[in-house]
């Protein structure tokens, strides 16, 4: 189900965007302290209790009531977790560091590396998959506590203030995995959160949402070029993780070979569907419709304008092969738009830029195209997952 239907269901009022890095991923590590991920195995232990000291199968909320929220009843029952690994197994950022390059490191930070970029107060930050890989969460502080999060098994990244109650928190990756998604947990109340949601499955805060915050997944050369005064996430120890765990191997990707694999999650299960499980896609659901654009259409066709229901929209790629898209209604008007070279697309008279939506002249300069998507991009099996009725563009 999709988190635009499933925050309307639960609280009868509009969401705030989810902005586009990419989409859901998984807690699979077996290695204990590591923070190598094992795809191959995983321990399930039913039994256990989860941070918020609930060992029965359904759980409950802070008042004991469950929560119905479209077709999905929170909490989420805790025979639906999988243990990919024990709490803190993979160790959060907590002390997060920053300079202009990795000049001063071992591990080359390549032009071509993917990276979570934020643009807030005035500041850029660039924050790498390379470091991402083996932390999945970083706790940091730009305008304000901010929570930037990626999951390597489902292909996702989300970024939202780090507040629950209106009150500063750490995150932490508690091992659990629902549906292959990371499953986070705040010290603030021990509530276990769904990442690819941003909201609370189990545990005090259970229905509660995260505050969601614009982020972008890109390359590091394009979100450096766009963005020159940007700085970057530095790997640890320069950067201090839960524990003072040991650094890790930035320049390998734990998770080599997944995303080229039809297996999911860190199970042996199989996809079978004629589009990979693991093809990039960026999804859209409005008016109880949902539809998948995947890249390698997007990328063929350039500039694709749609309608998903009553929304009419334009879904493209930027110079950094990220995957966007946007409502293009503005002012009550429709607009088609075309292609603009690398960087921008045109529609009536204006060039916008792809990253951004922004218009960069013309009549509209200065106007922002609103995004369509309040889900990230991610790897099509975890779309799928969460709508599964969703249509695929161009099949």
């Amino acid at each position: 189900m999709d988190r635009r239907r499933y925050l309307t269901a639960l609280t009868g009022g509009t969401v705030a965007v989810l902005a586009g890095c990419s989409g859901l991923a998984g807690r699979s590590d077996s290695s204990g302290t590591d923070g190598a991920t094992d795809t191959s195995a995983t321990t399930d232990t039913p039994a256990a209790a989860d941070r918020s000291g609930n060992t029965t199968a359904t759980g409950g909320t802070a008042a004991g009531v469950p929560q119905q929220a479209g077709d999905i009843e929170l909490p989420v029952p805790r025979s639906e977790l999988d243990r990919g690994a024990a709490e803190d197994a993979i160790p959060a950022i907590t002390d997060p560091a920053f300079g202009t390059d990795w000049s001063d490191f071992s591990v080359e930070l390549d032009s071509n590396e993917r990276v979570i970029g934020v643009e807030r107060g005035g500041e850029a930050r660039a924050y790498p998959l390379a470091i991402l890989n083996w932390h999945e969460i970083v706790n940091d502080t730009l305008d304000g506590p901010l929570l930037v999060t990626y999951c390597p098994l489902c292909g996702s990244g989300l970024t939202a203030e780090r507040r629950v109650d209106d009150e500063e928190t750490v995150f932490g990756v508690s091992g659990f995995l629902w549906n292959s998604d990371l499953v986070m947990y705040d010290r603030a109340t021990d509530s276990l959160w769904s990442q690819i949601m941003a909201t609370a499955i189990r545990g005090p805060k259970t229905g509660e949402t995260l505050s969601l915050v614009p982020s972008t997944l890109t390359t590091w050369d394009a979100w450096s070029e766009t963005h020159p005064e940007t700085q970057v996430l530095l790997p640890p120890p320069a950067s201090g993780a839960v524990g003072g765990a040991r650094p890790r191997d930035y320049g390998r990707n734990p998770y080599a070979g997944y995303g080229e694999s039809r297996r999911i999650g860190i199970g042996s299960e199989e996809y079978e569907g004629q589009l990979h499980p693991k093809a990039d896609v960026i999804g859209i659901a409005h008016d109880e419709m949902a539809r998948a654009y995947p890249f390698d259409t997007v990328t063929n066709e350039g500039v694709i304008n749609d309608r998903v229901g009553d929304l009419p929209v334009v879904v493209t790629v930027d110079s950094g092969d990220a995957l966007v898209a946007y409502e293009r209604r503005i002012d009550g008007d429709v607009l088609s738009f075309e292609p603009a070279g690398e960087d921008a697309i045109r529609a009536d008279g204006s060039r916008w830029r792809r990253a951004t939506g922004e218009a960069v002249d013309g009549p509209h300069k200065g106007t922002q195209l609103p995004r369509a998507n309040d889900a990230s991009p991610m790897f099509f099996f975890a779309w799928r997952d969460f709508n599964p009725e969703t249509e695929v563009y161009g099949s």
